[in-house]
């Protein structure tokens, strides 16, 4: 009788050579790749992180710290809070700090707009053609040249109020009167700057479910129950970023229209802080002064942004 050919026995697939035991957590190639598969999302991150870090947190952290020393005759010396007690003493500083309550109070104001505009451009309402060509024509214009453009309409012989007098309404001192100007001021920037926002609500409608708008026409809603029940639910987070970069942008990018169309005037009414920072550094040359403004500007718009982000939450649930 001949013997069992080696590999023969054991049955069938006895001829398939037995793998040896695999080694403890991989090949040392695929432990690589897995380690650098981890390492891949920190190194593409590092740069902008860096970048932040450097241009960003380090100059607020000085800034801060630069808001407890002294200007003029103490200049670098520490002074505790004695900068934050003499910008709650000015009364620029005050008025600043109710113009960004006023700001707050006319925020919704600015956020609907663009979002009306951008709900008929979706919706396809009549005219919607004409806001899709012009809606961001604004935004490309310099702030100098939306101010200088301004001044001629807003003057007291100008053009707007001529418009006036034709329908009986006596003129108005836009730019000259105090507890008018900075509503003038606002209206402007939002005008300016609603192109930016209107784009970003459109980004948002490609995210919302068409199937729920066709539900409402079915169900025969009008266009308010609409935007309610169906529009406003379904862009929660976009209007909250919108909230928040409208209200940075009033805060932190009026100052082209201030500086052109009021100076600050008429009696310092269209103060803001980022203007009274620019008065206290640039002209006063009290940058310790300065840096404890902009320091309260920062602590403001991280409360009141914080506070919105909560607000916009609660609403968003709710319905």
């Amino acid at each position: 009788m001949r013997p069992a050919a080696p590999g023969r026995a054991g049955g069938a697939g006895a001829g398939t050579p037995l793998a040896g035991p695999a080694p403890v957590g991989g090949s040392r190639r695929d432990r690589d790749g897995r380690r650098s598969e981890r390492l891949a999302p920190y190194v593409l991150v590092a740069p902008a992180v860096l970048i932040i870090v450097v241009l960003r947190l380090w100059p607020l952290v000085l800034g801060v710290n630069f808001s407890f020393t002294g200007d003029g005759e103490r200049n670098g010396a520490p002074v505790g809070l004695d900068n934050y007690t003499a910008l709650l003493d000015d009364p620029l500083f005050r008025t600043a700090l109710r113009n960004v309550g006023l700001l707050v109070l006319m925020l919704p104001i600015a956020v609907a707009i663009p979002g009306l505009l951008a709900t008929f451009i979706y919706l396809r309402v009549p005219g919607h053609r004409l806001f899709r060509s012009v809606y961001f024509f604004p935004a490309v214009l310099s702030p100098v040249i939306v101010g200088a453009i301004f001044n001629l309409l807003m003057a007291y012989d100008g053009p707007l109020n001529a418009v006036l007098a034709h329908a009986g309404i006596g003129p108005v001192d836009w730019l000259g009167d105090p507890h008018v100007a900075v509503f003038a001021v606002v209206g402007v920037h939002v005008w300016a700057t609603f192109g930016m926002a209107l784009v970003v609500f459109l980004a948002g409608f490609a995210t919302l479910d068409a199937a729920l708008l066709d539900a409402a026409r079915v169900d025969g809603a009008s266009l308010p129950q609409t935007i309610r029940h169906v529009v406003v639910p379904g862009l929660t987070r976009t209007i909250q970023f919108v909230f928040i970069t409208t209200m940075i942008g009033m805060l932190t990018s009026m100052f082209g229209l201030l500086y052109v169309m009021t100076g600050g005037g008429p009696e310092g009414s269209t103060y803001l802080p980022e203007y009274y920072i620019w008065v206290q550094q640039g002209q006063m040359n009290r940058p310790a002064l300065a840096s404890a403004a902009s320091t309260a500007l920062f602590v403001i718009m991280l409360v009141v942004g914080l506070l919105q982000i909560s607000v916009l939450r609660r609403v968003g649930r709710d319905d």
